[in-house]
């Protein structure tokens, strides 16, 4: 059940972001956690000693993580509770709302996208490549414009459930130390959680614990594009693409929010895709048109729209509650 605090939180994240000179001043908890991965990997990760050292190096890794990230968390809403009591329920939601709001990214995943969208649609292939590099950790030197779309979509696709869905669903499971939690973990896995050296062995702890924390909310974040197609009739072929084509994506999680996506916008998302100078022939996600600046514009609908109804969740308990409690 939804407290008043995951309102205020959505809120805050929907109206400011997390600003430029926010972070200026203060940084962002996500920082702190890459700090601490780096210095457990200097300490701990040892390829050369094998896999059972490596693996007990991550696994420590991942616990100094939780205890940090869940008892810090902790921390701080004991302590804005506590701040706040005397002022009331209102004043305590506000304030562990803020501590919560760092933690959601839906207005910086829609500014981003909507960067790389503008300079397509001004057809600036040179800005949208520059926009997208912001977001993306393929080689955007050489995409065209199909390239450029697609890897925007798929970001998008991606961090609808990264970004939003999944820090909300932990953060209504779990408060304050569940939110913060997750995106310790999530930040794990996106430095350290690769099958490639030196990581094959230290990565694997974080890697396979965000398998499991977004194993719900990768489907919830599919079902909520499904459901957003309905605006352009292809809610049943969005379905038929995410059940069809979801394993063909290397993650267990992610292929289900991509896959949706391609089959509710009528394009072919993954494929062919290079890193670091090196190709790799991914399979194609969907089977329709390739991808474009119309297709861009579509798919911040449906992002938009999947918000939204996410949003209903928690703003229904509330409500519910508060009309009870009358």
């Amino acid at each position: 059940m939804a407290e008043p605090f995951v309102i205020v939180a959505l809120v805050l994240d929907a109206l400011l972001g997390w600003p430029a000179w926010l972070y200026r001043l203060v940084g962002h908890p996500v920082g702190l956690f890459a700090r601490v991965i780096s210095a457990c990997e200097c300490a701990l990760n040892r390829p050369e000693a094998g896999p059972v050292p490596g693996r007990a190096g991550g696994i420590a890794t991942v616990v100094v993580l939780l205890v940090l990230a869940g008892g810090g968390a902790w921390l701080a809403a004991r302590a804005a509770g506590t701040l706040a009591a005397p002022a009331g329920q209102i004043a305590e939601a506000i304030a562990i709302g803020f501590l919560a709001w760092p933690g959601l990214a839906q207005r910086s995943l829609y500014e981003h996208f909507a960067r790389v969208r503008t300079a397509l649609e001004a057809q600036d292939i040179v800005a949208a490549r520059k926009a997208v590099g912001m977001i993306v950790g393929r080689d955007t030197a050489e995409l065209d414009e199909a390239g450029v779309a697609r890897a925007a979509i798929e970001s998008l696709a991606e961090s609808l459930c990264d970004g939003i869905v999944a820090p909300l669903f932990w953060l209504v499971v779990g408060g304050l130390p569940g939110l913060w939690c997750y995106k310790a973990i999530n930040t794990a896995d996106s430095l350290i959680g690769h099958r490639e050296a030196p990581y094959t062995w230290f990565g694997w702890a974080a890697a396979r614990l965000d398998d499991v924390l977004n194993w719900l909310p990768a489907r919830l974040s599919g079902l909520l594009i499904c459901m957003a197609g309905l605006r352009f009739g292809t809610a049943r072929l969005a379905w038929r693409t995410m059940r069809r084509d979801h394993a063909r994506h290397a993650s267990p999680n992610a292929g289900w929010p991509e896959a949706a996506m391609a089959g509710v916008l009528g394009v072919r998302l993954a494929g062919p895709v290079s890193y670091e100078n090196l190709q790799y022939d991914k399979p194609w996600i969907g089977d329709g048109e390739p991808a474009g600046a119309a297709a861009m514009g579509r798919a911040l609908a449906v992002y938009l729209g999947s918000c939204a109804m996410f949003w209903l969740v928690p703003v229904i308990t509330v409500s519910a509650n508060v009309i009870g409690a009358v």
